[in-house]
């Protein structure tokens, strides 16, 4: 489910003042090369079940290597991959940190059930992809995770959430744990992924933020009569 679609299912519509006001902070947020919003997920207690569930989601390193069901499936993510490379070439100039970057977001946003424009939105005002990101209240990486979760679901080395992978892991376990606790309601899980849940800033950011990193195959669009 796309951001969008995501965000119209929770009833509260999108007005075109929000619309505006969405467009006017991703402008924001492009105009500032350094510019970044992070903030940080709050400490809450933690149902053995939930923990468990979360834990084990993620527990799995294996290499984050796409696999397609058919070749028009692979091609659509080349497709993507290319498109956004071009997008993010000023942010990782070299090609091969570029790729792995983008693969691992692809991997794991799509594991995480999350669209990867949106992850790609929350990284740009998270840590305006700085991998070694650290915010003033100790939030790290490129998706600023709390170095408490490494305490909660995973082995304890909050230094891993400096690694690519982990850190883009307990990003999007940790989103699509919020997205579930709040059924589904964007806005609200957003601002809880920030600490600053019901207030508007940091969602009109994403959602802004989000729009740059929409992909619209045109392959398909021409094929389709």
């Amino acid at each position: 489910m796309s951001a969008a679609m995501a965000f119209a299912s929770t009833g509260q519509g999108i007005t075109r003042r929000n619309c505006f006001l969405s467009l006017s902070v991703a402008a924001l947020l492009l105009s500032k090369s350094e510019y970044s919003m992070a903030g940080g997920q709050v400490e809450e207690p933690l149902a053995d079940s939930v923990r468990t569930a979360l834990g084990s989601a993620v527990a799995n390193q294996a290499p984050p290597v796409p696999e397609f069901s058919d070749t028009a499936s692979r091609l659509v993510y080349l497709r993507w991959l290319g498109a956004m490379s071009e997008r993010l070439r000023q942010k990782k100039p070299d090609w091969r940190a570029r790729k792995e970057f983008l693969q691992t977001v692809w991997y794991e946003s799509h594991r995480a059930g999350l669209d990867e424009s949106l992850v790609l939105g929350l990284i740009q005002v998270e840590s305006n992809f700085r991998k070694y990101a650290v915010s003033s209240v100790g939030a790290r990486g490129y998706m600023q995770v709390m170095p408490f979760w490494a305490r909660l679901i995973g082995d304890g080395d909050a230094s891993k959430l400096f690694q690519m992978q982990t850190n883009l892991r307990f990003g999007c376990v940790i989103l699509r744990h919020y997205l579930d606790r709040e059924r589904g309601n964007l806005f609200l899980a957003l601002g809880r992924y920030n600490g600053s849940r019901g207030l508007a800033p940091y969602p009109d950011a994403v959602l802004g933020a989000t729009r740059r990193w929409d992909f619209r195959d045109e392959a398909v669009r021409v094929a389709t009569p």
